[in-house]
């Protein structure tokens, strides 16, 4: 019986991760900048989109601006890597995008990296990045100001000198380079996940028609919602993620 249980074991897991996962709601890629949150006015919003789309020009990398109203109860890590996944931010060839991303009711900021720039932006120029140009701003409610220059640094790095950068994170960030440790946002998935290999375990010792019959729904259901509403991008510019994707690299920050 055990080694018969082993194989729903693990789809089980990947069912209530998966459906977990999918809790989460996204905004709409409707530009390069997304100001979910309402952050920003009408010139800054056109001013940062013609720089966004000039670096795109320059080097192909895709750089996107958003603000959240909320981060839903998870952490800004978790929503930040299922948000450039979502969006597929950056070339598929080249997975060289990036998401900047604000969520002003949870005062949480971060640089989220796509695996072909991590090389580049890398986790402690990000880091460097958010505690020098942009939480000082954030801190005296400046979130334009903020975002703004949080944004022309992060050009700077991708069509500039990023080694010079590099030695400056090095510098200024040596004893802090640690990523964050993740926070009690977590926990909600891990007891979903428990629950969910107890239910199996329940299953597995009694069996009967229900349990499978509930698995089998579950399992239906998520295949035909894993392909549901991704928002795709609607008015102004006629823009779109090109197939990127991100691997949890980047950093945090707080004010």
């Amino acid at each position: 019986m055990a080694r018969r249980a082993i194989p729903p074991v693990i789809a089980w897991l990947w069912l209530v991760c998966a459906c977990a996962a999918q809790t989460l709601s996204f905004p709409a890629l409707t530009g390069r900048v997304v100001d979910d949150a309402g952050l920003l006015d009408a010139s800054t919003t056109a001013a940062l989109t013609q720089s966004l789309a000039d670096l795109e020009r320059k080097t192909t990398d895709q750089l996107v601006v958003v603000t959240l109203k909320s981060l839903q109860g998870t952490s800004i890590e978790d929503y930040g890597y299922q948000l450039g996944r979502r969006w597929q931010i950056g070339q598929k060839d080249k997975n060289n995008g990036v998401l900047l991303i604000v969520a002003p009711n949870e005062r949480k900021v971060r640089i989220e990296v796509g695996y072909g720039l991590e090389g580049t932006l890398t986790d402690a120029v990000s880091k460097l990045i958010i505690e020098n140009s942009i939480l000082p701003r954030f801190k005296v409610a400046d979130y334009a100001g903020g975002i703004k220059r949080g944004v022309e640094d992060i050009i700077q790095v991708l069509s500039g000198d990023a080694q010079e950068w590099q030695d400056r994170a090095a510098q200024r960030l040596a004893p802090d380079t640690a990523q964050p440790a993740p926070d009690g946002a977590v926990w909600p998935a891990i007891v979903v996940v428990l629950v969910g290999v107890g239910f199996l375990l329940y299953c597995a010792v009694r069996g009967g028609a229900i349990c499978r019959a509930i698995l089998q729904f579950l399992f239906l259901m998520l295949l035909s919602g894993g392909r549901g509403s991704s928002s795709g991008s609607s008015g102004g510019e006629s823009f779109g993620g090109g197939g990127g994707s991100f691997g949890g690299g980047g950093a945090s920050g707080s004010w």
